[in-house]
C-alpha cells in the first residue's frame, strides 16, 4: 500500500468516477484502475460497487474512506514535523479556492510565499463555496479562500481581502454615459446579469428587492469570468468585485460604475480547521497571507 493509492481512492470516492479522478490525480484511468485493485488485494474486500454502470462505494469502501484520509493526514502531519526540526517549513500545501480569487487575489501571496519558502510545494485546487468548504473539513485541502461570513464552528477564519462591489457595463450602455455612480432606482428597466447563488446575490437581493419583488435578472451565470464577458458583450448589467474586472476597466472593455445608495462589498477570509495541528509551513502561509491582505474590515 502507498500514498498514492490512498489518493486515488479518496478521489474515485469523491467523483464517484475512476475517469475523473485520472485527470484529478494526472493518471491514465488505467493506471488509477490498477492501484485500487492493489489497494482492494490488500485490503482483502472491494472497496467500490461497479455494477450498473455506476461506481459507488461499498460498505467495506465506506468503512476504509475514513482511515484514508487518517493516513494521508498523518503522512502530511510527518513530513511538517520533519521538516520543522530544521526549522525550515517543508512539505505540502494544498489550497482550495475558486477561479476568480486564484486569477486575481491570490497570485501575490503565492509567489512571495514560494519566494520565501521554495521547499514547500504549493497545489491550487479550483471549487466554489460549497465544495471548497468541505474539502477543508474532510482534511482534503489545507487551506480554503471563501466569501464571509462563514458561520461553520469547526472552523478558523482568517480575514484575507475586502473588494467593492462594482456595476459593470459595456462602453456603450446608457448607464455609462450617465457618470461614475449610479442609484438602484436607475437600474430598473435594465436586465442584471447574476450570479446563481451566493453571497454576493443575496446582498444585490437585499438591496433591489427588499421586499421580495421580482428582479429583472436577464441571465444567471455560473462565474465572475461569464458574468464579465457577457457584460461586455452588452447583454445587460452585471455585479463584479472591483479587483477582479479592473483588468477589462483598464483595456476599456468595460465600464465599472459605484452604487449611489450604499457601497457593497464582498470579504474574503482564509478558512482551516480549527482542531488541525498546524506545522511551519502553514503557519508561515497564514502569516504571508495576512501580511499582503487588504482588509482593513472598514466600510
Amino acid at each position: 500500500m502507498d500514498f498514492d493509492q490512498l489518493n486515488a481512492f479518496l478521489e474515485v470516492a469523491r467523483l464517484n468516477s475512476f475517469s475523473r479522478a485520472a485527470i484529478q490525480c494526472f493518471r491514465t484511468q488505467p493506471a488509477i484502475s490498477a492501484q485500487i485493485r492493489l489497494l482492494e488485494e490488500e485490503v482483502g474486500a472491494r472497496l467500490f460497487d461497479r455494477s450498473g454502470g455506476k461506481v459507488a462505494l461499498t460498505e467495506a469502501g465506506k468503512v476504509w474512506q475514513a482511515y484514508a484520509r487518517d493516513l494521508l493526514r498523518v503522512k502530511q502531519e510527518g513530513v511538517q514535523a520533519v521538516g520543522d526540526l530544521d526549522h525550515t517549513p517543508r512539505g505540502e500545501l494544498l489550497i482550495a479556492a475558486n477561479e476568480g480569487s486564484c486569477l486575481h487575489v491570490l497570485p501575490g501571496v503565492f509567489a512571495e510565499f514560494m519566494r520565501q519558502h521554495a521547499a514547500v510545494q504549493v497545489r491550487i485546487r479550483r471549487g466554489e463555496h460549497t465544495e471548497i468548504l468541505e474539502q477543508v473539513l474532510e482534511n482534503r485541502a489545507d487551506f480554503g479562500v471563501v466569501s464571509l461570513p462563514v458561520r461553520d464552528a469547526r472552523l478558523k477564519v482568517v480575514p484575507l481581502h475586502r473588494d467593492q462591489i462594482m456595476i459593470a457595463v459595456a462602453p456603450g450602455h446608457a448607464l455609462a454615459r450617465g457618470g461614475g455612480a449610479v442609484s438602484a432606482a436607475e437600474l430598473a428597466g435594465h436586465g442584471l446579469l447574476l450570479p446563481r447563488s451566493g453571497q454576493t446575490r443575496e446582498a444585490i437581493e437585499a438591496l433591489l428587492a427588499p421586499g421580495g419583488e421580482r428582479l429583472p435578472v436577464a441571465m444567471e451565470l455560473d462565474s465572475t469570468e461569464l458574468l464579465k464577458g457577457f457584460a461586455a458583450a452588452g447583454l445587460g448589467i452585471a455585479f463584479v468585485p472591483r479587483t477582479l474586472a479592473a483588468a477589462e476597466a483598464r483595456a476599456g472593455e468595460l465600464v465599472l460604475l459605484e452604487l449611489s445608495d450604499r457601497k457593497l462589498y464582498r470579504d474574503l477570509g482564509l478558512i482551516f480547521r480549527r482542531d488541525r495541528a498546524l506545522g511551519r509551513a502553514a503557519l508561515a502561509f497564514i502569516d504571508i497571507a495576512v501580511r499582503t491582505s487588504n482588509f482593513d474590515g472598514q466600510s
